[in-house]
């Protein structure tokens, strides 16, 4: 099979219902995506996934879900405001808008024309106002990065969990970008998620920390379907490192657009800990639960070995959960010749990313007891917490077979005319993947069912 384009994905994502244009009605909004009846699930399950194995298969992160509106003072003394920016240039032709950094030969990617202005800085953050009255000190940002609610509390965390290094915190949630130029479907957009953990670690270990992270998140992403030939670890130059960060892999998946970041592993030292640890110093904010007055303003742990305080370093893992989306859905996109000669599309999703883990069939919408008999199937199976459990009642089994193919349903129940005939009821059960089809009691479905989707 040819490589997946990125025409196939967004026309699978529009017609199926994974992803639509937000404000679609009205022209739509740029960069900006709402994710559909299935798309949601889909995002769900990665997130899902994710926290899994951050927090709940781990014995050394605690999770945190924090503010989207950030005090400005955070994103002064973390970096933000003085160095979160793009170079912005204009074509004085045709009046677009580029990132200076992505002009190839000193010509406008639209027209052609050479005639472009000098390149400026531009900050990607959205600022908002908070109360009744605007301007003066009245505001606030969209949290471009969810990492500083992480470090600016971590105090309250260790304080609330007693945690010693190394540990992390883990968080999903959203952030916001004034990317210049959004492109890519979902890959560069303005509003997105982040799976993001810190990982505190003492210094000295930091590099040992970023190697075994690095390793770690590959293999994840190994498991939610990624093959190894596509995704690649970039060990980031020096000179290419951003503002924070002492070392830096990115991992690069080959996108339909190109080889690119799915998600960054940055050991970002104690810059940001300490940086907001010297502000809190300058105010000379002493905390009043601390006997040891060392500590009081630190944002630090207590080495019980040395009896000192240190400032951690921390290890970040980093990615985006619509690049991760997109990443998953290229991956999984298949078309194969069936010896029909017809052509048959499926998202071969990995079983616990899957938006509908069965889809029940009525083979005769209109007969009572075939639609009865499915719906209590479907309720059954639903208690299993295998995940969604969907009655699919279009009324043409090869129409709803082709349909759940196309989304990705790992398994397909048809109950027909011979499962209300025949003691003890049976149903078939289909593949995916391989389209194999088998007799199944229906007393014995919910322990086939475990067993497929948890081996």
């Amino acid at each position: 099979m040819a490589a997946t384009s990125m025409d196939q994905l967004v026309s699978l994502c529009k017609r199926r219902g994974f992803i639509f244009q937000s404000a679609d009605i009205y022209g739509g909004l740029q960069g900006v995506y709402d994710f559909g009846p299935l798309g949601v699930e889909l995002k769900n399950n990665l997130k899902a996934a994710w926290w899994r194995a951050m927090v709940y298969e781990r014995d050394d992160v605690e999770g945190l879900d924090a503010a989207v509106l950030t005090h400005p003072k955070v994103l002064q003394y973390s970096g933000h405001e003085a160095t979160f920016t793009d170079p912005l240039t204009d074509c004085k032709k045709c009046k677009n808008r580029f990132r200076a950094d992505h002009i190839k030969d000193g010509k406008c990617p639209v027209c052609g024309s050479t005639e472009l202005t000098e390149p400026r800085q531009f900050n990607l953050m959205f600022k908002t106002t908070v109360g009744p009255i605007e301007g003066g000190d009245n505001y606030a940002y969209l949290r471009p990065e969810t990492a500083q609610a992480i470090f600016t509390q971590f105090r309250n965390v260790v304080d609330a969990t007693a945690r010693k290094a190394p540990f992390g915190i883990a968080q999903i949630g959203k952030s916001f970008r004034n990317e210049i130029t959004p492109r890519n479907f979902i890959f560069r957009v303005r509003e997105f998620e982040q799976m993001e953990l810190e990982f505190f670690v003492k210094p000295g270990t930091d590099l040992d920390w970023l190697e075994t992270w690095k390793e770690t998140r590959m293999n994840w992403w190994y498991a939610q379907g990624l093959s190894k030939e596509k995704l690649v670890a970039h060990f980031i130059d020096k000179a290419d490192l951003a503002h924070y960060s002492k070392a830096t892999y990115d991992l690069e998946y080959q996108f339909p657009h190109g080889l690119e970041e799915l998600e960054g592993v940055a050991d970002r030292s104690d810059y940001d800990l300490g940086n907001h640890t010297r502000y809190q110093s300058e105010l000379n904010i002493q905390a009043h639960v601390h006997e040891n007055k060392e500590s009081a303003a630190k944002l630090a742990l207590f080495d019980d070995e040395t009896k000192k305080w240190f400032v951690p370093f921390v290890i970040e893992p980093s990615a985006g959960v619509e690049r991760g989306v997109l990443a998953v859905l290229s991956e999984a996109y298949t078309e194969e010749v069936l010896p029909s000669g017809d052509t048959r599309t499926v998202l071969k999703l990995k079983k616990h990313l899957a938006p509908v883990k069965v889809a029940v069939i009525p083979l005769k919408r209109n007969q009572s007891e075939i639609v009865k008999m499915a719906h209590d199937i479907k309720n059954n199976l639903l208690k299993t917490g295998i995940g969604r459990v969907m009655i699919e009642d279009s009324g043409n089994i090869g129409k709803a077979y082709r349909r759940h193919d196309e989304i990705g349903t790992p398994l397909c129940v048809t109950v027909d005319f011979e499962s209300i005939e025949k003691t003890p009821a049976t149903v078939t059960v289909r593949n995916r993947d391989t389209m194999a089809q088998e007799r199944i009691a229906v007393q014995d479905l919910e322990s086939y069912l475990k067993n497929f989707f948890l081996k």
